[in-house]
């Protein structure tokens, strides 16, 4: 009985010694993981995530991957880890649904870009600059809005905006980032009336010469700010990647210039880079703002 009972002790502290290694192993493969950054393909959040890439990897020789998601799902991942941070929270409305909902599972770390606008566009040569005057103008617009992918804040405005201003007789048409700016492009060719869910930070109203239409009841809102999120795990796990996503920000020139280069057909992953590269100055004021780098 005596040898019986150590044999059953030192089984027990067997097991706690494999359990124990087992957890120390997962917390090194967990603190070795790659860091996920969320994004949606919107050509400001795209140029951003990939400068912000560029600098974790170069500058902090950190292993990073990317996740492209939908706007609502974005927001989930968010929440429940599977992504550690999101540079694209539009606030104060926009992304007000998404933020609230998660609100316990995430945190807002910073702006990263300021003065930040959504509502419907046109071209300049467009002769009407309100919403109100769209009811009247329908057929010249063919009778369509054309959207960006359905989940996004701009179409939950539009919807709205669609409701309250009685343009039940518009389809909003629901495509993508780039499908937009093609539609647009092609009708401004043929000098085309047509009718876009715009927002700036974006590359269009450089190489187009565009207008937001009056929102005179403020549907869309005033304008925002967007805003860096992230998982509450990154801050224990990797504090010096808030602290520099608390100082990163960009204006509409430094933005502007990345988002054309991709526009133009450059690898976002390669404009990222050229961006860093070619402004040495801004990254070390945005690393050592608190001393990140140390």
């Amino acid at each position: 009985m005596k040898y019986l009972k150590t044999s059953i002790i030192t089984l027990s502290l067997l097991a706690l010694v494999i359990t124990g290694l087992g957890f120390y192993n997962n917390q090194v493969q967990a603190a070795d993981d790659p860091i996920q950054i969320g994004y949606v393909n919107w050509a400001g959040t795209v140029a951003e995530t990939n400068v912000v890439k560029a600098i974790l990897e170069n500058k902090l020789d950190l292993d990073v991957q990317t996740k492209m998601v939908g706007a609502g799902p974005v927001y989930a991942a968010l929440a429940e880890g599977d992504i550690d941070f999101f540079l694209g929270g539009w606030l104060p409305m926009t992304h007000k649904s998404y933020v609230d909902k998660y609100e316990n599972e995430i945190i807002k770390t910073g702006v990263n870009y300021l003065g930040a606008r959504i509502g419907l566009v046109v071209p300049d040569y467009v002769d009407i600059d309100s919403i109100k005057e769209l009811k009247e103008n329908k057929e010249k617009f063919d009778g369509e809005i054309i959207g960006i992918d359905p989940g996004a804040g701009v179409m939950k405005a539009t919807r709205e905006a669609l409701d309250h201003y009685g343009l039940d007789n518009f389809k909003l048409v629901s495509s993508s980032g780039p499908a937009m700016v093609g539609s647009l492009k092609k009708a401004i060719q043929n000098e085309e009336w047509v009718v876009v869910t715009g927002w700036k930070p974006h590359y269009k109203f450089a190489r187009f010469d565009l207008k937001f239409l009056n929102d005179p009841d403020k549907i869309y809102g005033e304008t925002e700010n967007v805003y860096t999120l992230h998982n509450p795990k990154l801050a224990q796990e990797n504090p010096k990647i808030v602290t520099f996503l608390h100082d990163f920000r960009m204006d509409s020139s430094q933005l502007g210039e990345v988002m054309g280069w991709i526009a133009e057909g450059m690898d976002p992953e390669k404009a990222g880079e050229k961006w860093v590269n070619e402004n040495p100055e801004i990254v070390n004021d945005w690393l050592t703002a608190s001393s990140v780098s140390e």
